[in-house]
C-alpha cells in the first residue's frame, strides 16, 4: 500500500495510491499519525479499501509529507562508506545519531528555502524508515517487525551552520523546509529488499548522487535495534538512514552549494521521486 497526504499545507487529508490513481480515505482514517500506526491502522485500512467506493483525487493536487508530524525525526550520519570518504571523515564504528527538527518537514515538491545568512546549503538523498510499532530495547532479529514503511527524504544541510558554528549538527539540519518527505509511504510489501534500492539526486539535471542501499554501513534492522537501546521509538517516528557520495560538500575540485533558481530532483526505487525549487527565504 502507498499512503499519501494531500491538500494545502496544514490542512492535508489522508489518501492512498492504487494503480497510480489517488484516492481520498478521510472517511476511513483521521490522519497518518501516531494513533493510526499504533492502532494497527495499516492493516485495518487495507481491509476496508474499495476503490469503487472512494472519491478519486486530482493528481495535480499538492502532496504534503505522507505522515503527520512525528514525535521524532532521527538521522544517521556518514552511513555510506563513499560519503564518509568524500568528506574526509573516518568510517564510524557506531552510528552517528542526531535529530532534525520536525518543523523542517514539508511536502515532497514544496520549495526549498535557503536560510538567511546561508552560504552552504547542501543536498542529501536518503532512505527513511517509518516506525509502525513502539520499539524499546528491540533485538535485531525482531527489528523489522516495527517497520510501517519507507519514504524518500532529502536531508538538506547548511554546512556552515552544521560544521563551523560549534555544537551539534542540529543547527545545520533543522531550517524550515529542510526535510521534504514523500511522495508516499510504501509499506514493506511494496518494496521487497530494502537493502537493494538505487537512490539518486540531480541538481539542474546533472546527476550528482547515484548510490544503492546495499552500501549502507549500518543496515535498517541494526539501526532500529541500536536506537531503541537509547530511546523509545514511537509509531510514526522517522529514521533517515544516511546519504551516498555526491553531496555539494564533496564536489571536486571545490565544494559548491545551492542557490535560488536551482532545481533539485531525487528518487529511490519503489519510493517515487520529488522535486524542489530553491528559493530565498
Amino acid at each position: 500500500m502507498k499512503l499519501i497526504r494531500f491538500g494545502e499545507a496544514g490542512a492535508e487529508q489522508p489518501g492512498v495510491i492504487i494503480n497510480d490513481r489517488y484516492y481520498d480515505v478521510s472517511a476511513l482514517v483521521n490522519d497518518y499519525d501516531e494513533a493510526f500506526f499504533a492502532g494497527n491502522g495499516i492493516q485495518e485500512l487495507a481491509q476496508q479499501l474499495d476503490p469503487q467506493s472512494l472519491p478519486e483525487v486530482d493528481q495535480q493536487v499538492r502532496l504534503g509529507a505522507p505522515m503527520a508530524r512525528p514525535s521524532k525525526l532521527i538521522c544517521i550520519g556518514l552511513n555510506y562508506r563513499d560519503h564518509a570518504e568524500e568528506t574526509n571523515a573516518p568510517i564510524p564504528k557506531e552510528p552517528i545519531v542526531f535529530f532534525k527538527a520536525t518543523s523542517a518537514i514539508v511536502g515532497p515538491n514544496d520549495d526549498l528555502e535557503i536560510p538567511r545568512n546561508s552560504k552552504k546549503t547542501d543536498w542529501e538523498v536518503e532512505l527513511a524508515v517509518v516506525i509502525g510499532k513502539r520499539a524499546k530495547y528491540v533485538d535485531e532479529a525482531h527489528a523489522m517487525d516495527h517497520v510501517a514503511g519507507y519514504v524518500l527524504h532529502n536531508d538538506y544541510s547548511e554546512r556552515e551552520f552544521q560544521l563551523e558554528r560549534n555544537g551539534q549538527w542540529v543547527k545545520g539540519k533543522s531550517c524550515d523546509t529542510f526535510a521534504p518527505l514523500g511522495p508516499f509511504i510504501a509499506t514493506p510489501d511494496e518494496i521487497g529488499d530494502v537493502h537493494q534500492l538505487r537512490l539518486w539526486l540531480t541538481v539542474n539535471g546533472k546527476m550528482l548522487q547515484d548510490g544503492n542501499t546495499s552500501n549502507l554501513i549500518f543496515n535498517v534492522p541494526f539501526l532500529i535495534s541500536y536506537l531503541s537501546q537509547f530511546m523509545t521509538l514511537l509509531p510514526g517516528d522517522v529514521i533517515t538512514t544516511g546519504t551516498p557520495a555526491g553531496v555539494g560538500l564533496g564536489q571536486k575540485p571545490e565544494p559548491w552549494y545551492l542557490k535560488p533558481g536551482d532545481i533539485v530532483e531525487l528518487g529511490i526505487d519503489g519510493l517515487g521521486s520529488s522535486r524542489q525549487l530553491v528559493v530565498s527565504s
